[in-house]
Order: C-alpha cells, then structure tokens, then sequence
C-alpha cells in the first residue's frame, strides 16, 4: 500500500506541472497582444481625462521588453493568433532602422507623422540617401521638417541632383551647409540650377572656385532671379567698386538690393563713401563693407553713418519715391560696358 500511494503522488505531480506552464505560456501570450496593439497611431479618448496610447517607438520598446522573456512551448490555442498585418511589420522595420541610424524617439515619431503612409519605406530610402550624402541625423530631419516635400521625390532624381551639386564643388561637407539654408536645392528645376550658375560664371566672371564658395556660403542665390543676380553684383562692381574676391569673402551676394542701395546711398549722400576710380582710390575712406552690411540698422546708424534713426527713415522713404519715378536707372550708360571692356581700359591706363 506504501508503495502504491507514493505512486499516486508522483503521478498528482506530473499532473500538476503542465498546467501550470499552460497557465504561465497563456498569461505570456496575452502580454504579447498587449504590447502589439499597442503599436497604432496615437489617439486620444473623446472625453477628458482618457489615458492616450503609446507613441510608435514607446510601444516598440514594449515589444522588445516581451520578446527578451524565455521562449516557452507554444499552447495549442496560440497557433489560431490572427498573424500582425503587413504594413505592421514594415513600420516596425523602419522604426529600428531610423533609431539605429541615430534619430531620437522625437524625430523618429515626428518623422513618421510627415510622412503618414502605411508603407514608410520610402521614407527611409530618402533618409538613408540623404545620411549619404555625409549628413548627419539633426541636420537632415531639420531639412525634411522644414521642406517636406523632399519625402516625394524619386530616389534617382536625388541621386543625380546629389551627382550634379559635387560636380559644382558641393562636397558632403558643405552639402550640410547647404540643405540647411536651402532644402529647395533639391527639388528645384537642374534648367534654373545651371542659369544662376552661367549667370556667376559668364556674366560676373566668377571662377570655378569662387562660384563653389558662392554656393556653399549664399545658397539662397539659387532661388534669385538670374537678371537680379547679374543686376546685384554690377552695382556691387560699378557702383561701389567691390572686387570680384570682396564679393566672395564678404557674402556680398546674399543680401537683398533694397538693404544694399538704401546703405550704400545714404553714406554717400553723408559724404561718407565715394566710389573708387579705375586705380581703386578714393578721396575719403570707405568703411568696410562688413561694417555696412553685416550689422544691424542701429549698429550702422551709430557707428558707420553717424546718424539718427529718424533721418535715416526719411531717406528710406525718399530714396523708394526716386526709384518708382525712375530718376536712378538701374544701371547708368557710361557704366554698362561689360566687365571684359573694363579690363581693357585697365591695361590701356
């Protein structure tokens, strides 16, 4: 009789430890769907004081936290689970790529609400395109938030454009510079790209160099109208007697005509500038142009015009009537011979 009740017990045990893996593996399992519908968009419940749901990345963090237990056998029941769709597991995909590129949970969530598709791959295809380019992951997710229109664009067109801006002397270095001033570069026209830059190379004669340090450090002249670029750096050249490398150093370029000619006008109404002649001498010292245009008004009233506010708001406003009457033309007769007429008078003297 001993024997048979030890019997008795040793089989209440073996009966006793498989349900309580089945017990174990189903409370497992239903922590797992849990955690997966979790992974949604974001809502909020219509009456106040409703609990919101995890974000994207937060409920992936879920999930990995559930996929590090111990691998159990699976129950029987679990095998008619309905199988995650799709478009779930491609966004989980992208998810870890963008947080293993270097994004933050931030970007990466704010990424995703620019683009809303539920195939975000393409998403990551620009993004990794762009990381290529030798960018880094703040600089490119400020150029896509701040121009989100490059999400749309073919891989191909970004890969030729990309071709196209190292050929203009826009290394990754200082393609950096460049999409964070002008994310357009991208998405613009390659016909309005090579009519700025055979305006800075044909007409100003700028060299190659100089039109690569144009571009690099005033992108914004990518977006200027060829005539207005041309018409800009004239005046700078004929008006005020600025070289070629005073241009490139100084960024002469990337400040508006307006800005340019309100100041250059007033100090030589003042007696302040004068235009140099054909030798580069003038009878009074010019400020430097950094002093002119690289400093607020107040700072330029105060120290390169030595004047007042209020005589510099009735200049503005008379020198904007004698431009609509049109008593300054754009450019005089006798300085509209062309740059290479201008060398050769040089010679001659």
């Amino acid at each position: 009789m001993a024997a048979l009740g030890r019997q008795v017990c040793d089989w209440h045990r073996l009966v006793r430890l498989p349900w309580a893996r089945i017990a174990r593996q189903t409370r497992r399992g239903e922590q797992q769907r849990t955690s997966a519908s979790l992974l949604c968009t974001p809502t909020t419940a219509s009456d106040g004081g409703g609990l919101e749901k995890l974000s994207r990345v937060e409920s992936r963090r879920y999930m990995q936290e559930a996929e590090r237990g111990t691998s159990l056998t699976r129950c029987p029941h679990e095998k008619q689970r309905t199988p995650l769709a799709p478009g779930f597991l491609e966004q989980e995909k992208v998810i870890t790529s963008l947080l293993d590129m270097g994004f933050s949970d931030v970007h990466v969530n704010e990424l995703l609400r620019l683009w809303p598709s539920p195939h975000p791959q393409q998403l990551l295809d620009i993004i990794t395109e762009l990381l290529l380019l030798g960018l880094n992951p703040e600089p490119v997710y400020v150029a896509l938030k701040k121009s989100p229109q490059l999400l749309k664009l073919p891989l191909m067109h970004v890969r030729k454009r990309s071709s196209c801006l190292r050929k203009l002397g826009l290394g990754e270095g200082k393609l950096k510079t460049v999409l964070l001033c002008c994310p357009q570069i991208l998405t613009m026209h390659q016909r309005d790209i090579d009519s700025i830059v055979g305006v800075l190379k044909e007409k100003c004669l700028f060299t190659v160099q100089q039109v690569a340090r144009i571009l690099h450090r005033c992108p914004c002249v990518l977006q200027e109208d060829p005539g207005e670029l041309e018409y800009k750096f004239q005046y700078a050249y004929f008006r005020m007697g600025v070289k070629h490398a005073d241009v490139v150093r100084t960024d002469f370029l990337q400040y508006s005509i307006t800005k340019i000619k309100q100041r250059h006008v007033f100090l030589e109404r003042l007696g302040r500038y004068q235009t140099p002649d054909k030798k580069g001498q003038t009878q009074v010292p010019n400020p430097l142009l950094k002093d002119i245009l690289r400093v607020s008004e107040a700072e330029f009233l105060a120290r390169t015009a030595c004047s007042s506010a209020e005589e510099f708001e009735v200049f503005k406003k008379l020198f904007a009537r004698e431009e609509e009457e049109g008593s300054e033309s754009h450019m005089p007769d006798n300085k509209s011979l062309s740059l290479d007429e201008e060398a050769e008078d040089e010679e001659e003297e």
